[in-house]
Formats: structure tokens, C-alpha cells, sequence
């Protein structure tokens, strides 16, 4: 009897599986928090800097002002990034939904520009920024960064590194319902 009362004993000391599993989801939840903190601590904030550009397919003057009253997403990418590749078709998709403004940093001529685009069936505004003045306005030192403006043209997120579409919806979301527009 003695040895099963142990047994019982032992049991009782050890905590449940999902407690372990719980924590160790909080301790990554945590990590990874810090870990896009410390990325985003370049990243403008408070009112949104100026971006003004030439939209490299139609050649319409894009100025983010002109936005003002609904959320925009600010996306800094680069053809020559593969982690902006991935995220391609997420800002193509929330493109035909929502304001959004692309950047390409360095990645060459308007054409190449629109080679690329094409090549990967994508649409969504584009504007150069070939010696990185606008990047370095809005505080970017690397990419894929992403902002969320608001409709009063202050940033409300500011993102370095791959996101989802369902996260950057939620933003969008949480910027336009801020505002009272409940996108």
C-alpha cells in the first residue's frame, strides 16, 4: 500500500501537461513580442511622415494626405527581399479592399519595377524610393516594414517583418473602428 500511496503522491506534485504547454506559449508569445519591439523601436510614430511619389503604373501623383479620412497601409518592401516575396500577394489582396501605398526601396527602374510585379500576377500602388529618402523619413532600416495609418494620418502600428493578412486586416480594422468607421 505504502508504495502506491507514493504513487499518488508523485502524481499529485507533478503540475498538468497544458499548464507546462501554457507556459511554454507564453514564454514564445513573450520572446516574440520582445523580438518585434526591439525591430520596430526605428520606426516612425505619432503623425506620418510625408510620401509623395509618382505611382509607377499609372503615373499618378500618390501623396498619402490625399487618404486622409479612411486607414492606408504604408508597406515598405524590395524586389530583391524574399521575405517581402512572400507577403507579395497578402498586399495585393488587402489592396482591392483597402488603401493602401507601397514603397519600393532600391529595386531598380519603374519598368523592372513593373516587371516584377507582373511577373507574380500583382496589383497594388507603387512608388520608388531608389536612395532610400523616403525609408529614411519613415525610419526604416529594413524590409518588409509596414504601418498602419489612421484616418487622421497618425501611425497607429508600425510592423518590421513578415505579417499575416489576417493580422494586418485586424490593424486596419482596429485603425478605421478607432476612427469610428468600423471598416
Amino acid at each position: 500500500m505504502m508504495v502506491g500511496a507514493d504513487r499518488n503522491t508523485e502524481k499529485g506534485r507533478k503540475s498538468p501537461r497544458w499548464r507546462r504547454w501554457a507556459v511554454d506559449l507564453v514564454v514564445v508569445i513573450a520572446v516574440l513580442g520582445l523580438v518585434q519591439w526591439w525591430q520596430a523601436r526605428p520606426l516612425a510614430t505619432g503623425i506620418a511622415p510625408p510620401l509623395v511619389g509618382m505611382e509607377i503604373v499609372g503615373g499618378d501623383r500618390l501623396d498619402i494626405a490625399d487618404l486622409r479620412g479612411k486607414p492606408v497601409l504604408v508597406h515598405f518592401w524590395g524586389t530583391w527581399c524574399p521575405v517581402c516575396r512572400l507577403m507579395d500577394g497578402t498586399i495585393a489582396r488587402i489592396a482591392e479592399d483597402h488603401a493602401v501605398v507601397s514603397v519600393a526601396m532600391s529595386s531598380g527602374s519603374a519598368a523592372e519595377v513593373r516587371a516584377y510585379l507582373d511577373e507574380g500576377g500583382h496589383v497594388f500602388p507603387v512608388v520608388l524610393d531608389p536612395d532610400g529618402q523616403l525609408a529614411s523619413r519613415w525610419g526604416v532600416v529594413g524590409v518588409p516594414a509596414s504601418f498602419i495609418i489612421d484616418a487622421d494620418g497618425r501611425i497607429r502600428f508600425a510592423t518590421r517583418g513578415a505579417r499575416s493578412g489576417p493580422g494586418l486586416r485586424l490593424r486596419i480594422w482596429l485603425a478605421g473602428f478607432s476612427a469610428g468607421e468600423g471598416v
